[in-house]
């Protein structure tokens, strides 16, 4: 089928995991590949992405080769040693409001010599001449202006977009519309892990939903110790992640609950964690005869192998909207893929849906 033209913009942790947990398999052939919907989607493998190009603000990685950026600080994916030569190098992009304060001296922006003009001819010629069909985009949360700016960046460059992150994209219909009029596909909105905090949330209410009990108050928090939790600690940069991840778990169920009655968000910022996420997930409610009873669950996951898959899974649909000429919102495959896609489906009908689009037996 031949190989599938990535672009990154954002080389952090989750973008280092994709790279080195590819690279885990190409060196590990006799091992089951865990986390992906198939071993082939259309044709197309895991080992059939090709990274083109990749855009980034930190200081010690643009200009770098990309093989050697996802090893820079803060970074601090290290499952392999070393992954082979890739031939893209690290891009500037606009900083816009991309970096939070936060973060601002974990990660050392460049400093600038261009103005955002300027660096968006730049990367529209990167994008062009390295042949990049897609873009993932891996912005750090509350980037909204820097995510709108790449989604135009994708529509002039006419190329798709993958958008792993909580700034609504593919589920604002007057994206999806300049998406569906240029013939180009996007997926989103906001990687859903293989088995996340989330994922565990929405399966377990629409669990106790479908049994018959009530919820009274649930609430999902958790920490780490990544740039990702670090960046979060700014509050103001969590109106679209608390919007998605609590959209998630109240779409599944009949009755929505009172605002005051769910809560959903980041908490904290403990470094020592590094990339490993701990979520705490709990639920009050009440069975017949209005008998309570509640549930209390932990989680401790690699937070980056968590999403990888994931992500694997969505760029192979994308290519496959690529191929077959078809643009706007990928619904069925964001549904499955995504916390808040343009159309909210239980995870079995989700699952059901995309596989029908990777069949082509539906359009989207």
């Amino acid at each position: 089928m031949g190989k599938i033209n990535v672009g990154v913009i954002g080389v952090g942790n989750c973008f280092a995991g994709l790279v080195q947990g590819i690279e885990y398999y190409r060196q590990n052939m006799d091992k089951r590949i865990v986390g992906l919907m198939h071993e082939k989607i259309g044709g197309y493998s895991v080992y059939d992405l090709n990274f083109t190009s990749a855009f980034d603000v930190a200081e010690n990685k643009v200009g770098k080769p990309l093989h050697e950026a996802i090893y820079q600080s803060p970074n601090c994916v290290d499952w392999l040693p070393s992954v082979p030569k890739i031939n893209a190098v690290v891009r500037e992009g606009p900083i816009l409001d991309g970096v939070g304060v936060y973060v601002e001296k974990m990660i050392k922006p460049i400093e600038r010599t261009k103005s955002d003009g300027e660096l968006k001819k730049d990367v529209m010629k990167e994008i062009g001449d390295t042949g990049t069909e897609m873009l993932l985009n891996f912005l750090p949360v509350g980037s909204e202006r820097a995510v709108k700016y790449w989604a135009q960046v994708c529509l002039e460059a006419e190329v798709g977009i993958v958008n792993c992150m909580p700034v609504f994209i593919a589920s604002d219909n007057s994206w999806a519309k300049r998406f569906e009029e240029k013939s180009l596909p996007v997926i989103g909105d906001d990687i859903k892990s293989q088995v996340g905090a989330t994922i565990l949330h929405r399966v377990m209410a629409k669990l106790l939903d479908d049994r018959g009990a009530t919820i009274d108050e649930t609430y999902q928090i958790n920490v780490a110790g990544n740039t990702d939790f670090a960046n979060m600690l700014e509050h103001s940069r969590l109106v679209s992640k608390k919007i998605s991840k609590t959209e998630a778990v109240q779409s599944q169920l009949r009755k929505r609950l009172e605002e005051d009655k769910i809560y959903i968000g980041p908490s904290d910022f403990l470094p020592f964690l590094g990339n490993t996420k701990i979520a705490y997930v709990n639920f009050k409610a009440r069975m017949f005869a209005d008998r309570p009873f509640e549930i209390e669950c932990k989680l401790r996951v690699d937070d980056k192998a968590n999403s990888a898959g994931v992500v694997i899974d969505a760029v192979r649909c994308l290519k496959l909207a690529i191929d077959r000429r078809i643009g706007g919102a990928l619904t069925s495959p964001s549904s499955y893929l995504m916390k808040h896609p343009p159309i909210q489906y239980t995870d079995p009908e989700a699952k059901e849906l995309t596989e029908k689009f990777i069949r082509g037996e539906i359009p989207r």
